[in-house]
């Protein structure tokens, strides 16, 4: 039950779909923005109605929990910085009693199947869902085609099978990138038993709206966006209008507020 109720804080709405924005880039690859923007921009964030931000643990330590407000926080344990022999490696840096002491709804750990410590990023993934099982907290997997062995990171087949890792160690949520074409994301979902939540990636010539909806039609739960957002001059108004499509009225929900109002 009380997983169920973090998971819930997960979505503002309720309805099981989520809009993250991770801000944990500060490890990899350096500063998300200069000290003096960061309060401004976390604002512009929940104020854009995000449902989430991912952060590592001592960062938690510069929010101010009002701002928060009904923003949920994640707290992620696993890191790795642009600088290592292997840029593919991750390792734990926090565990899940930790996150909790400060405040987290929910934690996240990154897998790159793929890469060369694929084993011990698998390993470390059981030992969070094990904890989070104990804990009754959430757990988010970024898991994604990454290494020497992938030639497509974005072939369906393949992310379908890293989403699957994800849910087979006990994941909640799984982040992953969008499959090429985007469409076929639609299989994607379709084989994982878990709510799938793409990245927004790199920035591109690809709009960011556009793909969201693309991911949105082809059944996904949700986003994950990061560096498109903290690197955007309006980050505000850019998560106000990715949660207008990430939180979008489908036809079945529709129905039910009808329903609602009938019978009344």
């Amino acid at each position: 039950m009380r997983k169920a109720l973090r998971l819930r804080r997960l979505s503002r709405p309720h309805d099981e779909r989520y809009l993250f924005v991770p801000l944990d880039h500060s490890v990899s690859d350096g500063p998300v923005v200069p000290q003096d923007r960061w309060q401004d921009l976390i604002s512009a964030v929940v104020r854009g109605g995000a449902d989430a931000i991912i952060v590592h643990k001592g960062r938690v330590r510069t929010l101010d929990p009002a701002v928060l407000g009904g923003c949920a926080l994640i707290v992620h344990l696993s890191a790795g910085t642009a600088h290592m022999a292997d840029i593919n490696a991750k390792v734990l840096v926090g565990e899940v009693d930790e996150a909790l002491r400060l405040g987290a709804d929910a934690v996240s750990v990154h897998v790159n199947i793929g890469s060369d410590t694929e084993s011990r990023q698998l390993s470390d993934l059981g030992t969070v869902a094990a904890a989070c099982d104990s804990w009754n907290v959430p757990l988010v997997a970024m898991v994604y085609a990454r290494g020497p062995r992938v030639s497509d990171p974005k072939d369906p087949a393949l992310v379908a099978h890293v989403v699957n890792i994800a849910a087979d160690l006990g994941a909640d949520i799984v982040k992953t990138t969008l499959t090429h074409p985007a469409e076929s994301m639609a299989e994607v979902v379709a084989s994982c038993p878990i709510p799938v939540v793409v990245a927004g990636g790199p920035a591109s010539a690809n709009s960011l709206p556009g793909q969201a909806r693309a991911a949105m039609s082809a059944g996904c739960a949700g986003l994950a966006v990061g560096r498109r957002v903290f690197t955007s001059p309006t980050p505000m108004q850019l998560v106000a209008e990715l949660t207008s499509i990430v939180h979008a009225p489908t036809d079945e929900s529709l129905i039910r507020a009808l329903t609602c109002l009938e019978n009344r």
